[in-house]
Formats: C-alpha cells, structure tokens, sequence
C-alpha cells in the first residue's frame, strides 16, 4: 500500500520558513506590479493568483506562521521577475515556468488547506496536469487581453504550441522539485522523530 503524504512533509521550522516565505510572497507582490506596468496583463494576474494562493493556508489556519514552504515560493519568483524585466528572448520559456511553479503552489496549497494527501507518484501527475489546465487559461486570458486590449499574444500557431511544450516540460520539472523537496523534508522529520525518541 502507497504511504501517503503527512503534512509534515511541508515545515520544519514554522517560524522561520513562515517569516521567508512572506518575504517571498512580497517580492511577487511587487513583480505582479511591475508586470502590470510593462503590459503583461496575464502575467501580472498570474502572480496576483500566486499570491494569494501563498496567503491562503494561513488565512485557512488563522496563523501567519502556516505558510507554503519557502523553497517552492523561491522558484515562483524567478520567473514573474524575469517577465516584469520584459525579456523578450527568454519570454516563452518564462511563461512556461510561471505556470508550473504557479501550478505547483496550487498543489502544495491543497495539501495544507484540505484533506487531500498525495502520494509521490501521484503528486507528480497531478502537478502535471494541473500545470497544462493553467497553460489552457493564460494562453485564453492572453487572447482575450489581446482581444479587447491590444496586448500581444502569439504571432504563429507555431509559437503558442511552443509555449504549451515548454509548460509541459517545466511541469514536468516542476513536479519532481516537488517530491524531491519532500521526500527529503520526510527524510529530516524522521530523523528528528528517531532522535528525540517523539512520535508526530
């Protein structure tokens, strides 16, 4: 039978992961607004969702210690800051990755918020898919902002199937940092369980 996922996978040291990870959660704050400034419209909501979707578990716990560990919210800036610099050669590869790591957030949220715990090969294909499901409604967000607000959206067919391969890629990325990430987090609880002699 498949062990499923405790939440401790998620923190080790509340305080401490809850105090970076806000940090965190600030500078893609900031990178929605700088977003919204250079017109990337989707991308800029895309962070604003990523935010919240960070704030959630402590809204859901009426703590702000119980946080999304901070190492994962560390990936999630890369890419929104990356756009807001308008990087036009890295630009597809950046939306890719933004959607992954946001599609990444919006599984770990699950399991700290909910009831669902996930084993690791199912974490993997979940995350995937959840990954693609996200691409599906920035590429329609991106064409409907064009639509109706002049922004750009793909030229080619070519590039918007570009775009759903890189996601694909980078959701596959995305999710094996998300079970190499807990397996290790598994690893250090019990070890500290085996050393105080605790039961969690």
């Amino acid at each position: 039978m498949s062990q499923r996922l405790p939440e401790e996978w998620f923190i080790a040291d509340a305080r401490t992961n809850a105090a970076i990870a806000w940090l965190f959660g600030a500078v893609i704050a900031v990178a929605a607004v700088g977003n919204l400034l250079a017109g990337e419209l989707v991308t800029a909501v895309g962070a604003g969702v990523a935010v919240a979707v960070a704030a959630v578990p402590a809204w859901v716990g009426r703590s702000w210690q119980r946080t999304i560990p901070w190492p994962l919210l560390a990936l999630t800036v890369l890419p929104f800051a990356l756009s807001a610099f308008e990087l036009t050669f890295v630009a597809d590869l950046v939306r890719g990755v933004a959607v992954a790591t946001l599609a990444l957030l919006v599984v770990v949220c699950l399991q700290l918020t909910t009831t669902v715990r996930m084993t690791p090969g199912f974490a993997i294909w979940f995350a995937v898919i959840a990954t693609l499901g996200i691409a599906g409604i920035w590429a329609f967000g991106s064409w409907v902002s064009a639509e109706y607000l002049g922004t750009a959206f793909f030229e080619t067919n070519t590039e918007l199937m570009l775009f759903f391969l890189t996601t694909f890629v980078a959701g596959l990325v995305a999710a094996g940092v998300f079970v190499w990430y807990f397996r290790r987090r598994l690893r250090e609880n019990a070890r500290t369980r085996s050393t105080t002699g605790g039961v969690a």
